[in-house]
């Protein structure tokens, strides 16, 4: 199996889903399509094209730069934090090696955090809980108060 899909949360949890994905290119067309199926029932009120298109981002980040000796899988987990959208990436890499660049017209790659920083309210990375990096974005007033 490519990836596993937790669509129930833990009673009490914020968190409305959660993807695990081998670090392959197949994955972020993956990571796009469940994660736009699996929030559609919570009918958030904020843009899921812009959302979809930051998971996408991070997603392809993460199986490019994550590493790890040991076999490894990329974590998406999303969540409900008052009237705010919280997506997080995790990925076995150096969190130290994430960073906002601005790239110039002419390079090919480059631009997956510029796009972020663009549209989410906020984003942030650091030490992920599971080993490695996360990346996060959040939308606020992705449902009505």
């Amino acid at each position: 199996m490519a990836y596993t899909i937790d669509r129930y949360p833990c009673e009490g949890s914020p968190r409305l889903g959660a993807l695990t994905l081998h670090p392959e290119p197949e994955s972020v067309s993956r990571a796009r399509r469940w994660f736009r199926k699996f929030i559609a029932p919570y009918n958030p009120v904020c843009s899921i094209d812009d959302c979809v298109l930051m998971l996408s981002e991070l997603v392809t980040n993460a199986v490019c730069y994550g590493r790890s000796e040991n076999p490894w899988l990329v974590r998406v987990e999303w969540f409900r934090e008052g009237t705010s959208l919280r997506v997080e990436v995790h990925n076995p890499g150096f969190p130290a090696s994430v960073r906002l660049r601005h790239p110039d017209a002419d390079d090919a790659h480059g631009r997956g955090l510029l796009l972020v920083d663009s549209i989410a309210d906020s984003w942030y990375s650091g030490p992920s809980h599971l080993g490695g990096t996360v990346v996060v974005f959040v939308v606020a007033d992705a449902w009505p108060a």
